[in-house]
């Protein structure tokens, strides 16, 4: 087999990512166009600012999830962050063409996501809603919990009770209990003949109680902008309606900001096609993180702290497209400690996580925010590691870091296992963001750890029963064990699920993290920093 370069992998990116943006496909597409409807990602295109990128928050989500159902590509709602007359907003648009926008068990996660991000932001949303509800037939793992479907009309309330603006279109279906979401925002528009809004349609209706009624007198524009006062106001189009929703942005007042330092941003050290180069596809080459960091940061300037001590984790403050950043990096070469001792390149040993715990604070004290940049092995093992306190250490870094209060960004350049991937801020630990490199490798050990684990639990079982087993029947066993895991380390299988925002090309990440601390601004902090008891 051909070994994989940077360039391979980025091809594979495009190409999924160019099948996740057709949705249900071209006929549906065209089956939209021929209501007069536009598509999910054609109406944000129409409503964001023409010189605005549109971050995607969970693109892959779903990404090889419910093939028995057909598959949902993007879970069936396109959701992200843009500009809407020069404001930043989260964007929320079902997408009509997968399975007529229906809720299933990823499309909630998703939802709760995109709310989230717009809570901890303090960002307006805007929903643009066209779905047929939750998917029946996984009714029971969408409907009752606290994750699941309910959750976001406690998200409109509690937001609404933040001061967060909340405007949302029915631009197609609105049924169930889906209906409140639109309703519980702060103020709701509907598109004519295509945008209905009811708790039961006209089938349900007649089944439950024997009246007879057609959709659009049930629920349609003009009843409701006209009878019931339920919507707001009636659009004669897509267009038209979402011209509304920028006029609405173009008279918000301005909100408090949290003060995070920017100065005017310089180019990276080195381009993006040197970053590509300095990266190794093979996993287990030793390099030097800070040849990465050159090519993410402003100039490739970094003040490193406390650099001589603690090598394998390099901390350091820096500019990222202009905002001040504070940096935790896994160092990926081997390094030699002042005493003699060799320490392995991405592990995290009681020296580094000592420092990345001070540095985390020192952070917090100066209001500046985090990036970790993953490339993790895990904590160090061994007799001299756990009579040096690697627990005590390790639990030091996690506390500072799972406290802090100003806003944390993670990458997940290559590896990111076991306890490292939560010492180094994984999704577990609330980062603003959390985008993954193609290269990026995610589970609780290295796919070949794991392997070889499994296999000495699945022989034992084996034997214990009375079967023998031969060298070829392991060497199959091991290879299938190898295969199922190594699926599961794919960048992809983490974004399916949610566990991180994305997967990017690495020349999109210093445009990301940007974008993130953009957004961050907007939530002054207000929590005190405080660790209580540390571990010392």
């Amino acid at each position: 087999m051909e070994p994989q370069t940077f360039q391979s992998l980025l091809e594979i990116l495009k190409s999924k990512t160019e099948q996740v943006k057709l949705g249900g496909g071209p006929k549906r597409i065209a089956k939209e166009h021929e209501k007069g409807k536009l598509t999910a990602r054609e109406r944000i295109q129409y409503l964001i600012d023409q010189d605005s990128d549109f971050l995607e928050i969970g693109a892959f989500a779903a990404d090889g999830m419910y093939e028995e159902e057909g598959g949902c590509p993007s879970a069936g709602v396109v959701t992200g962050i843009a500009h809407v007359q020069g404001r930043m907003v989260v964007i929320v648009a079902n997408d009509a063409t997968v399975k007529a926008g229906a809720w299933f068990p990823m499309t909630a996660k998703k939802n709760l996501r995109a709310q989230e991000v717009a809570m901890e932001n303090r960002l307006p949303i805007i929903y643009l809603v066209d779905s047929a509800g939750v998917f029946l037939p996984m009714q029971n793992e969408i409907f009752p919990d606290k994750e699941h479907f309910g959750r976001q009309f406690r998200n409109n309330a509690k937001m609404s009770a933040m001061g967060i603006v909340q405007v949302a279109a029915i631009m197609g279906s609105c049924v169930a209990g889906g209906a409140y979401l639109p309703i519980m925002s702060d103020e709701a528009m509907i598109v004519d003949k295509t945008g209905s809004i009811f708790l039961a349609g006209s089938y349900l209706v007649k089944a439950a109680i024997g009246e007879t009624v057609d959709n659009e007198t049930l629920g349609g524009a003009t009843t409701h902008c006209e009878i019931s006062g339920v919507t707001d106001n009636k659009y004669d189009s897509d267009q038209d309606c979402l011209d509304a929703i920028r006029n609405i942005f173009d008279k918000i007042g301005a909100e408090p900001k949290a003060g995070f330092d920017r100065k005017e941003p310089k180019e990276p050290g080195i381009s993006g096609d040197q970053l590509l180069d300095v990266f190794p596809m093979e996993r287990v080459k030793p390099y030097d993180m800070l040849e990465v960091i050159k090519g993410l940061v402003d100039e490739g300037e970094i003040d490193e702290y406390k650099k001589e001590y603690g090598k394998t984790l390099i901390c350091g403050t820096a500019r990222i497209d202009g905002w001040a950043v504070g940096i935790v990096a896994n160092q990926r070469k081997i390094v030699k400690t002042a005493s003699g001792e060799m320490q392995m390149g991405g592990v995290i040993y009681s020296d580094s996580a000592d420092k990345a715990a001070r540095f985390i604070m020192n952070c917090n004290q100066r209001k500046i925010p985090l990036v970790f940049l993953q490339d993790v092995s895990g904590f160090m093992v061994g007799s001299k590691a756990e009579h040096g306190g690697i627990i005590k250490d390790g639990a030091k870094m996690v506390n500072a870091m799972a406290n802090s209060v100003v806003p944390k960004f993670t990458i997940i350049l290559g590896n990111s296992y076991g306890a490292g991937n939560y010492a180094m801020c994984g999704k577990a630990y609330d980062p603003r963001l959390i985008y993954s490199w193609p290269t990026a490798q995610m589970a609780v050990m290295s796919g070949a750890s794991a392997a070889k684990t499994l296999l000495q639990i699945k022989v034992a079982s084996l034997k214990k029963k009375g079967q023998e087993i031969s060298e070829e029947d392991e060497k199959e066993l091991l290879d299938e064990i190898s295969n199922k895991y190594k699926e599961e380390l794919s960048p992809y299988y983490a974004a399916s699920r949610l566990w991180v925002d994305g997967v990017i090309d690495p020349r999109e990440t210093r445009k990301v993290i940007s974008t993130g601390i953009e957004a961050a601004n907007h939530a002054p902090i207000s929590e005190r920093f405080n660790v209580g008891v540390i571990q010392t």
